[in-house]
């Protein structure tokens, strides 16, 4: 069998293979760099997700005689407006952990 002989590159030859080398190498890196950084950003958002939070049950006793006239939702809170004997009063919770977060009472003037 006849072997096919491959000549030995010149030196600009050589140069230029250690130029395309070092720029391959550059490229790879900085792909390698570039998924790295997404996978990171992907498995930070999944971790941080706000759909993964542990569902909580929680009492909260309301004055006797008092009733629910609405709820709602404002940002991040969950607003009940109660009625209790005429007198209205709104009170907050945080959405994420149903702790009372506030109260705002309101009054006839007499």
């Amino acid at each position: 069998m006849t072997e096919t002989v491959v000549p030995e590159p010149t030196p600009e030859q050589a140069a230029l293979f250690a130029r395309v080398r070092r720029m391959m190498l550059i490229a790879g890196l900085t792909t390698a760099l570039a998924v790295a950084a997404v996978l990171i950003a992907i498995g930070y958002r999944l971790l941080r997700s706000e759909g993964s939070t542990v569902a909580t049950d929680t009492i909260s006793v309301l004055p006797k005689g008092a009733r629910i006239v609405s709820t709602g939702l404002a940002g991040d809170r969950l607003v009940v407006t109660l009625d209790i004997g005429g007198a209205t009063e709104i009170r907050t919770f945080d959405a994420h952990t149903l702790k009372a977060t506030g109260r705002l009472k309101f009054a006839s003037e007499p």
